[in-house]
This record gives structure tokens, sequence and C-alpha cells, in this order.
């Protein structure tokens, strides 16, 4: 799809820099990260890198690593593993930058007591991190993951460069809510191709129905070394311990709207323009609120716009990071 066939919403600090977002879909940010453990060698791919471990805190966190340059370490979704990125999207970040996925505390391959807990998600980045020896890096997350990317953002800005956030939601109530058709789906023990379509793209577009069949081959063209799905008593108890019935991303006291409010920190938000589980209105509105807070809306999209159109959207990525200061 053409880049100015993108519908884009942009705050004020963007509009010098798109043009530098707009050529820097394949070019590599040249400011090399070498974190003291796990590092893999540029060859490593999403499709061949090896699930490696840290222990911290009594438990193993299962990761991955790839890729060169800058690190960039991504949140992932409600039942999401490791096996749930597209390795298309992993791949073109993996020029740019290098990434770093995960599997949250006692889900996929990692051990002990899991949780959704949004404290306890930002925690295993944290933990993660220094496990690594991460200093400061690109932090991340899609969906629930971006939750937790914002969090970690606010309580540890010392160790941010920027804040990247995939179809996820901002602090505090939201005005727009849900459409009843995620949940309908999304509680499902498996989901098949057309749940895909219903919960991650737009299936109203043909285009994104031919991107969901596209993105589902790819991930499911790993072998050997997987990230176990998590069973539905796993993720339906850790999801009722979790629930607030303000909001999914509960901020009572406002100290997180207060820090993004700061702009302190460079913002870079995708959305899907049909988000069935977190309207990309909800972002519109902080667009002159929070001054560092560059919006992206995806046409014909979904939840998972990052893999609807991969490439675009790690182009996106590493010309925020480029063009954004640090």
């Amino acid at each position: 799809m053409d880049f100015y066939a993108t519908r884009i919403s942009l705050a004020p600090p963007l509009s010098s820099v798109i043009g530098a977002m707009a050529r820097a879909g394949r070019a590599r940010i040249d400011e090399p990260t070498l974190p003291a453990r796990g590092r893999m060698l540029a060859r490593e791919s999403a499709r061949t890198a090896p699930s490696q471990a840290i222990e911290s805190r009594g438990r193993r966190l299962a990761y991955r690593m790839f890729g060169t340059g800058p690190t960039l370490v991504l949140a992932l979704r409600f039942r999401g593993v490791m096996d749930s990125w597209d390795p298309a999207f992993l791949d073109a970040l993996a020029a740019s930058f290098t990434v770093v996925i995960f599997d949250y505390t006692g889900l996929g391959l990692s051990s002990g007591e899991p949780s959704y807990r949004r404290a306890d998600m930002a925690r295993d980045i944290l933990d993660l991190a220094d496990g690594l020896g991460l200093g400061r890096f690109v932090v991340g997350g899609w969906s629930l993951g971006g939750v937790a990317a914002q969090i970690f953002a606010a309580e540890h800005p010392e160790r941010v460069r920027q804040v990247v956030l995939l179809g996820t939601v901002p602090p505090g109530p939201q005005p727009h809510a849900s459409e009843p058709i995620f949940l309908e789906t999304a509680l499902k023990p498996d989901y098949d191709l057309e749940d895909e379509m219903v919960l991650f793209f737009e299936p109203a577009s043909e285009a994104s129905r031919a991107a969901a069949r596209a993105s589902h081959a790819r991930i499911a063209d790993r072998r050997g070394d997987l990230s176990p799905p998590i069973p539905p008593e796993t993720y339906l108890r850790i999801l009722q311990e979790s629930h607030d019935p303000e909001a999914v991303f509960p901020d009572p006291d406002g100290r997180f709207q207060a820090f993004f409010r700061q702009g302190s920190v460079p913002v870079l938000a995708i959305s899907g323009d049909h988000e069935v589980v977190f309207p990309v209105a909800n972002w519109q509105a902080l667009n002159r609120v929070w001054p560092s807070l560059h919006l992206v809306t995806i046409p014909q999209a979904g939840h998972g716009p990052q893999h609807q159109m991969p490439e675009f959207v790690a182009g996106l990525i590493a010309g925020f990071v480029r063009a954004t200061p640090l």
C-alpha cells in the first residue's frame, strides 16, 4: 500500500520529522547497542533465533534476541507468547534494531507464577533488561503489552529512549469502548483464521483478509523451539485476577497521565482505523495533550497493524527512532 494513502494524524512535534520516517523504511539506525548478555549474531532472524533465558527473582524469563542496532524490547498482547509475533515484522525491525522478545512470567517458556497485573508485566521488562545488561533502550508493546511498556517508561524514564505502542490504550478511563465482538472472540479456547481476521485485521476489507492469511502462514512457519500456547484455564484466571471495571489501564491517581503530559519521552502510537479492542479515537483525543505523542492510523486495518503491513510499520518505527530526540 502506498505511503501517502495512509492516514496519519500528527501531533505538532512530528511535522518536522515525517519525511525522515517515510525514508527510513529499511535504513539502519547507526547506533549499536551491545547488551552484556545474550547477544545474537546479526545473521539470526525471528525464524531461527534460539530461545534463551535469564534467571531473576526465582523464576526464568525466556527471550529471543536478533538483529543489530539499538535495542528494542517488545512486550506481548493478551494470550500472546513469543511465537505470536509475525516474523516478517520482527525481521524488518531487525534491519535497524537489536530486537528482544520475551514471554511474561509463568507464560510460554517462562517459569513462575503468571499474572496480567500491569505492574507485574512492567516488572518483567525491568528484570529482563537488568538480566541482559541493557542501559537505555526503546521499549514497545502490543495491546496489553503496550500498557506494560507505558508503565515501565513512566517508572523508569532514565532507561527509555522512545516508546512504541501498537494497537493499545492510553492510561485512565476510555470514552470509546471495545466492540462486543472482541470479547466474544478473544476468549475462545482456540483461534482459527476467521477469528484472527476479526481480532487483528479488518474482515470487511479483502486486502486485510489477504494480509491475515499471509501473516498466519508466516507465523506457522517456525519449526521447533516453540513457545507453548497459554491454556484457557490460565489466561481466564489471571485475566479475572487483574480485571479493573474502570479501565484496561488503571490510573486512579493520574500519575501515568501526568508523566506523559510532560512530553519528556517521545511516544509513537500506531493503530488500525477499525480497532475493535482499543478504538483509535481514544488516542486522537490526546494529540494536543501529550506533547510528544505521534499517532499513525493505518487504513482498513484492525488490532494488529504490524502484521497487516509488517515492513511499513517497521519502517515507521525505524524512522521515528531515528528522527526523535533522545
